[in-house]
């Protein structure tokens, strides 16, 4: 098999959803590399047309599914397939799918971190068809460090919901993936969003994200804008403790305010300025 190269829309999909694989393992005892290795390989990390008009991440067949279905070409032609409303019903449809069916029930007997044992047991098993999917799967999960996440013991509670919630599949939108920084988590607006868009999407009020970025909810979001998903800090991230922000061309107070992921009005206070202050190129703001 040919050697496997790095892909940033792989490593996203993994950075999405590695805290529910992560919670999907503590409740079931699947390895969370290989629920994140078969959700990357079966949905084209989330690009998948299966994926985008069902949520069905693992490429689970309808079987004797009573659930909403979608129907796509696979081994046979129009082949129906289980659907969902978001990304969390299909993770957690899997973990019960491999939980609840005898034929995978040897799995279980298997060490957590035995990735490689899992991989050839699904295929021995006869969860897919492809000849190579064991070798895909320890691919994808040696390539990403993926076997890391099977002795977690905790996860991120936030990502695990808000990350993957929202519902895309009639719509077509492939979620924005959510980033953390300075205790936080952020996305980056795309054409066209909306604070009432982001809000459905994320499941959190869009009043209250248009408040924790200190802006209006009706505001015109530009593309590339950074939004926070939760209250701002008072300060920077500690590594600015003693590295003051030199103001540049075409930034104001509030641009700097976002940059650091901290509240405006805090960042006013830490440099005793009142909030008419016209920042000048070359200034230098305290931020921690």
């Amino acid at each position: 098999m040919a050697q496997m190269k790095w892909n940033s829309a792989y490593q996203s999909y993994i950075n999405q959803y590695k805290d529910l694989a992560i919670e999907e393992m503590l409740k079931y005892n699947i390895p969370a590399s290989i629920t994140l290795a078969q959700g990357v390989f079966e949905s084209s990390a989330g690009r998948s047309s299966l994926t985008v008009n069902g949520n069905n991440h693992f490429g689970i067949k309808c079987h004797d599914w009573l659930g909403a279905s979608v129907y796509t070409d696979d081994d046979a032609v129009n082949e129906c397939f289980r659907a969902y409303d978001n990304a969390l019903q299909s993770y957690e449809d899997h973990s019960k799918f491999l939980k609840n069916n005898v034929r995978y029930s040897r799995l279980f007997s298997l060490d957590r971190t035995d990735y490689r044992g899992w991989a050839y047991g699904l295929k021995a098993c006869g969860y897919a068809t492809n000849p190579q999917y064991a070798p895909k799967l320890i691919g994808i999960i040696e390539l990403y460090k993926l076997y890391q996440y099977d002795t977690a013991s905790s996860y991120d509670k936030f990502m695990a919901k808000h990350g993957v919630e929202s519902s895309h599949a009639r719509s077509g939108m492939i979620l924005h993936p959510i980033y953390i920084y300075n205790k936080n988590y952020y996305i980056k607006a795309r054409k066209g969003d909306t604070f009432k868009s982001i809000g459905k999407e994320i499941d959190i009020s869009y009043r209250k994200i248009a408040r924790y970025n200190e802006r209006n909810k009706r505001d015109i979001l530009q593309e590339g804008e950074v939004i926070y998903l939760k209250k701002k800090r008072s300060k920077a991230d500690k590594a600015y403790k003693r590295r003051p922000h030199i103001v540049r061309p075409g930034e104001s107070m509030y641009s700097i305010a976002q940059f650091y992921g901290m509240k405006l009005k805090s960042l006013y206070k830490k440099n005793d300025l009142t909030p008419d202050y016209q920042i000048r190129v070359g200034d230098s703001l305290r931020v921690y």
